[in-house]
């Protein structure tokens, strides 16, 4: 694999590691800014919605710029925002900082991901862009316990300091690293037209509803470790660590199957995350087996990313960038729906248990999605076959 596709993945580990450090620090920035934890918690909202209005924003500014200017620009940006953010003087900055950071977050994924697919042959697309997405994995497994234990011991703003020093480097690796490329000869125009396309918008629901599942069980987990399973709130990380480690071994095992066979993939990989929602209803109960079939959990939801990155880029032909810009913020709308429901479900008093059917439910409905835009393929081929053959009679 190119040395490029490692300084991708740098700036996708400082881009997971900010994403979802906040929830380890709350309690220092609400003491810090004399606020509530629910209101500290809002900087994860903030975020995220930034996320899904900055990815495709940012990507039709950049429309006519160099794939390569463009990375550099926005993890430039990247670093900037969490300049701002370490040295804060208020909440409102510091919500300034987080929402700067991830209007840099959306399109670097989403550009970063057609750059990693173009730096390998065609067959091996899946896989580069697997290979990028384990930064985003190896954030949850080291950049955040990291950032939480740093944040405790050195304050909160020792960790956006690390968290810049992350960007330099990274931007560093991309200007070295990533060769500069054409400049792109769609405008924003051209950009915007994909979204004509039934086609990219089922790609888009089937990764919000399949990515969802996710997001419903695996936030919600630290209660269902403790209150279900009978894990010690002590032993929990330990679990999760688990849950992150799959993801790490997950991601490259999906990039395989995806190049392989890619709505196959798709199909397998959305039917197993569903039944092992199931399953955890089940193992839930007994510490050893909640925690073996989490750590699957991890690895198929992981491997889950890849398919569904690259089957976007064949739905977006000559709009690449913002298809999988677009893409990304359907991520985050699924990072959104899925807690979203699942905490419906525990407030109507349905327990710990009710995001894992929730997950499962909600999983079904981005299968059916996968099916029916896989059908769409099918019945759209014979089209194509007669089209050419229309066409040589009338020049015959």
């Amino acid at each position: 694999m190119p040395l490029a596709l490692l300084a991708l993945a740098l700036g996708a580990f400082g881009i997971g590691t900010t994403e979802f450090i906040i929830a380890g620090l709350l309690p220092e920035l609400a003491a810090d800014f004399g606020t509530s934890i629910p209101a500290a918690g809002l900087l994860v909202s903030g975020y995220a919605f930034g996320v899904v209005v900055g990815a495709p924003v940012m990507t039709a500014l950049g429309a006519r710029s160099p794939r390569k200017t463009m990375l550099l620009g926005l993890m430039g940006l990247f670093v900037a925002a969490h300049l701002l953010s370490a040295l804060a003087p208020s909440y409102g900055a510091l919500m300034l900082g987080r929402i700067v950071a991830s209007f840099a977050h959306g399109a670097y994924i989403g550009i970063g991901a057609v750059v990693a697919a173009e730096l390998v042959r065609p067959e091996k697309r899946a896989s580069a862009i697997a290979l990028m997405f384990t930064g985003l994995s190896l954030a949850n497994v080291v950049g955040v316990p990291f950032g939480t234990f740093l944040g405790q011991n050195l304050g909160w703003r020792s960790t956006f300091w690390a968290v810049a020093g992350i960007g330099v480097v990274a931007l560093a690796g991309i200007a070295l690293l990533v060769p500069r490329g054409p400049r792109p000869a769609t405008g924003v125009r051209r950009e915007l037209k994909t979204f004509r396309s039934g086609q990219l918008w089922l790609v888009l629901a089937m990764t919000a509803l399949g990515w969802a599942p996710f997001l419903a069980v695996v936030t919600y987990v630290a209660p269902l470790l403790t209150d279900v399973t009978g894990y010690s709130r002590g032993a929990v990380p330990i679990v999760i660590t688990l849950l992150g480690l799959g993801m790490l071994v997950g991601g490259p095992i999906g990039g395989r199957f995806a190049d392989r066979s890619l709505m196959p993939s798709v199909y397998v990989l959305l039917s197993t995350l569903i039944g092992l929602s199931a399953v955890l209803m089940l193992t839930a109960h007994n510490k050893v087996t909640a925690a073996v079939t989490l750590t699957l959990f991890g690895v198929v939801g992981s491997a889950l990313i890849p398919p569904l990155q690259t089957r976007v880029l064949d739905k977006a032909v000559g709009a690449e960038a913002m298809g999988s810009a677009a893409n990304v913020a359907a991520f985050n709308l699924g990072n959104a729906l899925g807690p979203l429901f699942a905490g419906l479900a525990i407030d109507a008093g349905l327990g710990f248990t009710s995001p894992l059917w929730v997950g499962a439910l909600i999983g079904a409905a981005g299968l059916g999605v996968a099916v029916i835009s896989g059908a769409a393929d099918r019945t759209s081929r014979p089209a194509q076959a007669t089209a050419p053959t229309s066409t040589t009679t009338v020049m015959s």
